[in-house]
């Protein structure tokens, strides 16, 4: 299949194999705030040829500083309906799966199979973070997940490192945690920063979504978090020897 004009820089960068390699490539992309729309584009624009993205939210007002889909024209529609156009207007012949739902913990396992190279994880709620990355590990299909980019401003403290490596995240803490009683200690990459959160920038919730709070968070952070995560996960697929 002959490259597309609009792929002519990345080609001429990771050659025609490694063109091929992210074409041959299908990625499942779960939560599509701060961190996933923006680890969405960035991995639509490198030319892979399959996604399926996931999210059962409205664009909220105060989405706006930070998430990609969020704009004053965009507040009360669906972020998947938005990123879904976005994602088309830049890869026409991306083959795109959009659900727009929540996942419940059995859906969570039933929609992460083999035929994902990976798994993004971008979910910012405790329990449904959990059951992905459960789901991943117990069917031996890569994760890349976020912790937490809210109550942090430096964007050199930013890190991709297994789990078990992950330090001064308060999301972090819980979800090792919970894994630990599962048996799991290891084998999921994840993007974190290093930097103390400001525990002052806490609000605190009604419990919704699984949510019982959030830290107040700056544009760039999840932004930042979700260029790391295309990066490991478009970086890895280079890697690798056989084509996928």
């Amino acid at each position: 299949m002959e490259t597309p004009k609009w792929l002519e820089r990345t080609e001429l960068l990771l050659k025609e194999d490694g063109q091929q390699k992210l074409r041959n490539a299908n990625i499942l992309i779960v939560g599509l705030g701060g961190v996933g729309s923006f680890a969405a584009e960035f991995i639509a624009r490198a030319g892979v040829g399959s996604m399926t993205i996931v999210d059962g939210d409205d664009v909220d007002i105060t989405n706006i500083n930070r998430q990609l889909p969020a704009l004053h024209s965009t507040v009360g529609k669906m972020k998947a309906d938005v990123v879904a156009e976005r994602l088309l207007d830049i890869n026409p012949d991306l083959k795109l799966t959009v659900i727009k739902k929540f996942l419940s913990p059995e859906e969570a396992f039933e929609i992460v199979t083999p035929e994902f190279n990976y798994v993004l994880d971008c979910i910012d709620s405790v329990t449904p973070k959990l059951n992905l990355i459960m789901a991943g590990l117990r069917k031996k299909v890569k994760v890349v997940s976020s912790m937490g980019a809210g109550g942090k401003l430096d964007p050199s403290k930013v890190e991709v490192k297994d789990i078990s490596r992950v330090r001064d995240c308060t999301l972090a803490r819980s979800i090792k945690k919970q894994l630990k009683k599962n048996g799991f200690h290891k084998g999921v990459r994840c993007v974190f920063s290093s930097e103390i959160q400001d525990k002052e920038s806490v609000f605190r919730t009604d419990g919704s979504n699984f949510k019982k709070s959030f830290y107040g968070t700056v544009s760039y952070m999840p932004a930042l978090f979700g260029l790391y995560a295309a990066a490991e996960v478009i970086n890895k697929l280079l890697e690798k020897q056989e084509e996928l």
